[in-house]
């Protein structure tokens, strides 16, 4: 175990969202996209914790709050509130904190002067027992 391993402890991810993304119309991006940016800070998460890229065994919950969009910056936080022998519960956060803003043009863009929450969830991954 690595001294990361405490609650509370949290990773980051930034990402612009491609326009090659869009499912809706709109420009509209599916939920998915949350999710998968979940996976990812979860990853790093238990590697900076464990030591190791651990597997995501499921969600407790997930709500969509707001739409994403193409042209978006989401910020996907992850942060560890369990700690088990070889679970670990962590809450997550999805945020867009920049959005496009094509009626100024078509690559204007806005950073957004509160990020907008977007997706919220929990889950579980689990780790390999810590060597002693």
């Amino acid at each position: 175990m690595t001294s990361a391993l405490v609650e509370g402890f949290t990773v980051t991810h930034r990402r612009y969202v491609p326009y090659s993304h869009a499912h809706y119309g709109g420009n509209l991006v599916d939920g998915a996209y949350s999710l998968g940016m979940f996976g990812d800070v979860a990853t790093e998460l238990c590697i900076r914790t464990d030591g190791d890229e651990g597997l995501f065994a499921g969600y407790s919950s997930v709500e969509f709050l707001a739409p994403v969009q193409a042209g978006d910056v989401m910020e996907a936080t992850a942060k560890l509130v369990r700690i088990g022998n070889r679970s670990r519960g962590i809450e997550f956060e999805a945020h867009v904190v920049c959005r496009a803003a094509p009626s100024r043009g078509a690559s204007s863009a806005d950073v957004l002067p509160e990020p907008i929450l977007v997706t919220r969830a929990s889950g579980t991954v689990v780790v390999p027992v810590a060597a002693e």
